[in-house]
């Protein structure tokens, strides 16, 4: 498929990497931008050859500026604008149910609704330089689509600050409080990216994807659901040639051989 708004690209590594592509705009998250997201994510979802997901930027200071403020503002019908954020819902379920890992590579500043999406994203690296933010409400606009993400990746007193009073924070206050698993100076940060996104990818496809599923559908269960879901996850894990030949590889000090079954 032809992206207008992303660059879409897959390595021999099996590492898809998309890259919003709209620097003029600062990579807002228009319609036709969070449309192409969700293709992009679905053909990685859908090509046996991807192993994980690196989701980041081509604009040298912004990983995006959120939500498009000009179709907020614009005088279509309710109905159509509801309709319309439900892009955001979608493209957060689908990263989450990817059954691949997903890696955003934060290269710029992250703000509004695209921290929502880099937060569905399974690791976030940042570069040093990269800013967080939730400034809708300096605008008469509140952070609604990713509030949830917020809240089961942050603290709660932390996450109403961010979202209360608009402010941006560093890279490394992001990875303080949680929202950033590792920031890197700006020349080492695509050396660190490939080598997180290489080491993902040399993972078993198959448990990957079990053990991505079990992470995402037992997040809100009650504990005692969680782990009888859980024990019945490992049970078929049991099952599968992959966890035998990783064991046997490991007492053969070789590297394992996946076949996915």
């Amino acid at each position: 498929m032809a992206f207008q708004t992303l660059r879409y690209d897959v390595a021999g590594t099996g590492v898809a990497t998309i890259a919003l592509d709209r620097p003029e705009a600062r990579n807002a998250l228009s319609d036709q931008a969070l449309d192409e997201l969700l293709a992009a994510f679905e053909q990685a979802r859908g090509d046996d050859a991807v192993r994980c997901v690196v989701l980041t930027s081509t604009h040298e200071k912004v990983f995006s500026a959120g939500g498009d403020l000009g179709q907020f503002a614009s005088e279509d019908p309710l109905i159509s604008k509801y309709f319309a954020t439900d892009r955001f819902v979608r493209l957060f379920k689908l990263i989450g149910g990817l059954g691949k890992p997903s890696l955003c590579a934060a290269n710029g500043h992250v703000l509004a609704g695209s921290l929502g999406i880099a937060l569905a994203c399974d690791l976030i690296i940042a570069k040093e330089t990269a800013r967080f933010g939730t400034p809708e409400i300096n605008v008469g606009v509140f952070p609604f689509m990713i509030m949830a993400l917020i809240y089961r990746n942050i603290g709660r007193k932390k996450a109403t600050e961010l979202m209360l009073l608009g402010e941006q924070i560093s890279a490394r206050e992001a990875e303080r409080i949680g929202i950033v698993n590792r920031v890197v100076a700006p020349d080492e940060f695509d050396a660190a990216v490939d080598e997180w996104a290489r080491s993902l990818a040399a993972k078993s496809p198959l448990l990957m994807r079990m053990g991505k599923d079990a992470m995402f559908h037992q997040l809100d269960m009650p504990l005692a659901d969680a782990l009888e879901y859980l024990h019945a996850q490992l049970a078929l894990a049991f099952s599968t040639d992959d966890i035998k030949e990783g064991v046997q590889a490991f007492f053969e000090k070789r590297e394992p051989r996946w076949t996915g079954r």
